[in-house]
């Protein structure tokens, strides 16, 4: 198994490259931590992000200026950058957010920097690109969809009054926080204009990676975008779920197999060539392997968790287990 350094390059795919084109799936740290991998394992990766964050800055931001939330895109702009003393700092950069008491506290620098980009250029592409161009960053990063997104959750036990009365929350945030039980999730506009360079990156790609992440408001979502999702089923690229390392927050007490389920019930066409499972998670669930060759996928078991025990993938593990599969 050999980890293939990324080379410096603002866009994937230089002329020649022999590696695959990777796109991948999600949003926040749970995507993070799959770019971080895959950056290590291929020189042409695109990151198609969730914009339906409305909380924190990027929920200032985007009601402020009317623009997609930033903080997600710029979470994995940060990913791509280079393990370079420069790559380091800009991701740094990025991320810190202001503590002072006025207006801007809060607020991360690679939020404002993008929004700025956003009302200057007018395009959130070009703006993005141009972010990534600055940064040396290691592949491209796109929103999945042209227009911000309001996720809308059916749960159950809303009301301890009613356990069983299905109820609807509103909002990433919401919904990231509840501890009621999440059966479904929806997409306010319901058939949102996809951002057509993410189908392109789509259609174009060897191989697709969804996850890790939070299931109903970063993985999900993409396959609620109806062009994107249908890029998704038809593209010839073959397709890697990635689950998380344990269920907690919006899955909390969900075993693996539940995650799929959860996933086949939101994109009923959706096949899947390989689900990739951290092996403690998946040691206790008999039914995983039954639900990934429901989905077409060949179940592939690794240790992926970071070696100090705590609940992140680690990137040299994850990076060996996407080399492996892949071939590279």
């Amino acid at each position: 198994m050999s980890l293939v350094p990324a080379p410096t390059a603002g866009r994937p795919g230089p002329p020649g490259s022999t590696l695959p084109a990777v796109v991948a799936f999600g949003g926040g740290h749970g995507l993070s931590a799959s770019l971080s991998a895959l950056r290590r394992v291929t020189d042409r990766l695109t990151a198609v992000v969730t914009v339906a964050d409305d909380g924190g800055s990027s929920g200032r931001l985007r009601a402020e200026l009317n623009c997609l939330p930033p903080g997600d895109l710029r979470m994995a702009l940060a990913a791509l950058c280079g393990d370079d003393p420069s790559g380091r700092t800009w991701a740094d950069v990025l991320q810190y957010r202001f503590a002072s008491s006025g207006p801007l506290r809060d607020h991360a620098i690679g939020n404002l920097l993008i929004a700025g980009l956003w009302e200057r250029l007018g395009d959130p592409v070009a703006g993005l690109d141009m972010v990534a161009g600055l940064l040396g960053a290691k592949g491209r990063v796109l929103p999945m969809a042209a227009v911000p997104l309001q996720i809308v959750a059916d749960v159950i036990g809303l009301d301890p009054a009613r356990p069983d009365e299905v109820s609807s929350i509103r909002g990433q945030a919401a919904v990231a926080r509840t501890t009621a039980e999440v059966c479904a999730v929806h997409l306010e506009p319901a058939d949102p204009p996809a951002c057509p360079e993410s189908v392109a990156s789509v259609r174009a790609a060897d191989w697709a990676v969804l996850g890790p992440g939070s299931w109903f408001t970063s993985v999900i979502p993409h396959l609620l975008v109806p062009e994107l999702a249908r890029a998704v089923e038809q593209t010839a690229a073959r397709r890697i779920l990635t689950l998380n390392l344990e269920p907690a927050g919006e899955t909390a007490g969900f075993s693996p197999a539940k995650h799929i389920e959860l996933l086949a019930e939101h994109a009923p066409n959706l096949r899947l060539d390989v689900v990739l499972a951290d092996a403690s998670f998946a040691a206790d669930d008999p039914h995983l392997g039954r639900w990934a060759r429901s989905l077409g996928a060949d179940l592939v078991v690794a240790d992926l968790a970071a070696r100090d025990g705590s609940p992140r993938h680690d990137t040299l593990r994850l990076a060996s287990a996407y080399a492996e599969i892949m071939g590279v």
